[in-house]
């Protein structure tokens, strides 16, 4: 006889239903992860796409302040000269600031200065010119190049009163400078003098010997690595150099001599070797003529006290061509 199989009654066997229904559990709990982490994700899309143009609009605010202050300082001198403009018939003291390093690269190169100056001079309504000075020096050619437009100056407009007034520190270069006036004032605390030319170095041959390296410097000159620090300091470079020094604090000497002639006093060799002097000491030397400043100057001796200031300064893309080396 054949036994025919009889079909399964799940509900006869519990641990049957039983592993349907975790399964089935578990496949809705994966879908439900699925779908939070599906949701996670496009929310951390979202917030990503916020902070994005969240930073871009800050960038762009940035930016455009950024482009906003350079078109005012490309312009501020423009802007001076109409605010010049706008008083046409006031008599006023023309200013033009020297302040800080005396360098080509600088605001008080010897362009913008002769710049100012010549405006200054110019100008119709200008009743006398002051020259504000507060450097510690700088370029030798840049100091000799406004000294002799100044000189210049003096010569082509000989009616209109100019000065030189000392703030904090005027020395070296900046005296250079100041000679070319007819007359200079400072604060009695002031630094004034340094007349003298510096160059100044390091030697590392010792370092690199302690470090077991050597320098390897190849020329198609034998001077050509004039003064290597890496190398021992060779006596006639040495003397060249010194040479150069030399000719150059000769003419600083004849610029002071020719700007203040006979009123220099006292040991005249101890004025040029390099020391500086407080403006008190300034005024007995004779390389001071007085104590003043550039609003005393207007107020006492000009007779006008409104101040103008004709210095010119470099803008930004005149700044950036020349630390670039285009202009």
């Amino acid at each position: 006889m054949e036994i025919q199989p009889q079909p399964s009654d799940p509900s006869a066997n519990p641990s049957v239903e039983q592993a349907g229904l975790a399964w089935l559990e578990r496949a809705e709990q994966s879908r439900a992860e699925e779908r939070a982490a599906l949701q996670a994700i496009l929310q951390e899309q979202l917030n990503e796409q916020k902070r994005v143009r969240r930073h871009k609009n800050w960038f762009r605010f940035f930016l455009a302040l950024y482009l906003l202050a350079l078109l005012w300082l490309s312009n501020a001198d423009q802007w001076r000269q109409m605010e010049i403009k706008a008083i046409p018939h006031k008599k006023f003291t023309a200013v033009v600031d020297i302040r800080g390093p005396i360098m080509a690269t600088t605001n008080t190169s010897a362009e913008n200065i002769i710049k100012g100056l010549n405006k200054a001079f110019a100008d119709p309504n200008s009743a006398g010119v002051i020259v504000r000075i507060n450097s510690p020096g700088g370029s030798p050619v840049q100091s000799g190049q406004i000294y002799d437009e100044m000189t210049r100056l003096r010569g082509r407009f000989p009616d209109k009163p100019f000065y030189v007034a000392i703030e904090d520190l005027c020395a070296s270069g900046g005296y250079y400078v100041a000679a070319a006036a007819p007359h200079i004032y400072a604060d009695r605390a002031s630094l004034v003098g340094s007349i003298g030319v510096i160059m100044q170095g390091f030697g590392f041959q010792e370092s690199l010997n302690k470090l077991g390296m050597e320098s390897r410097v190849l020329t198609s000159g034998k001077n050509k690595a004039f003064l290597n620090p890496f190398a021992p300091v060779d006596s006639s470079e040495k003397t060249h150099a010194q040479n150069l020094l030399d000719k150059i604090h000769k003419q600083f000497i004849e610029a002071v001599r020719q700007g203040r002639g006979d009123r220099l006093k006292g040991d005249q060799a101890a004025l040029f070797e390099g020391l500086i002097w407080t403006g008190e000491e300034a005024v007995e030397l004779g390389l001071v003529d007085g104590i003043g400043s550039a609003e005393w100057i207007a107020r006492e001796l000009i007779k006008q006290e409104k101040l103008v200031n004709f210095t010119q300064k470099n803008d930004w893309l005149s700044r950036v061509s020349k630390e670039m080396g285009i202009q």
